[in-house]
């Protein structure tokens, strides 16, 4: 089975999408999230390649990939809701609101500190350089890819049904207009 990488998108980590952008910040993250899925269901591909075909330079090329993704842009994004999202409702929302954003900001830390068991695993993908160096994943590695893979389904979940469309009701335009131009020069620093 061939790893289709293609179908990842061209778009680099951490910089919009064709269809968003910093003037629109809430579509920006949304379309981040679609990333986000795009990244895990890579992922997924590759632990089905590895299991069927073993280690091959497609599976080091999507390692790399999903690697990329969880080091540049999910760190962004992730620090863009904690600098302007979730403020506001922290401060202006309603309890259920807030308890929803402690719950995320909770999640943000867990992920950090999930991601680099996981990026072990793929680091050893990305660098076997041939099928006798690379080590198969035994059942604890791919626990360790679906703790990782298996925090985002929720998070993702609350973010765009409660939280974007709150936050976007307690911040008025240019609360906006200054969160997308700090989320474009965080990129452009990079």
């Amino acid at each position: 089975m061939k790893i289709p990488l293609s179908s990842i998108g061209s778009a680099l980590p951490g910089h919009l999408s064709p269809d968003a952008g910093f003037e629109a910040p809430f579509d920006m993250l949304t379309a981040c999230h679609e990333r986000v899925h795009r990244m895990l269901r890579l992922l997924d591909r590759l632990q089905q390649h590895l299991a069927d075909k073993g280690w091959d330079s497609q599976a080091a090329d999507a390692a790399r990939d999903v690697m990329r993704y969880f080091d540049q842009a999910a760190p962004l994004h992730h620090e863009d809701e904690e600098r302007h999202v979730f403020p506001a409702l922290l401060a202006q929302g309603t309890e259920t609101q807030r308890s929803v954003v402690r719950r995320l900001q909770a999640d943000h830390e867990a992920m950090a500190q999930a991601w680099p068991r996981a990026r072990a695993l793929l680091l050893g993908v990305r660098d076997a350089g041939a099928r006798e160096h690379w080590q198969p994943w035994d059942d604890q590695a791919l626990q360790v890819l679906a703790d990782f893979s298996g925090r985002y389904d929720e998070h993702i979940r609350l973010e765009e049904e409660l939280v974007y469309p709150a936050a976007q009701t307690v911040l008025d335009e240019p609360s906006l207009s200054a969160m997308g131009a700090d989320m474009q020069k965080r990129r452009t620093l990079r």
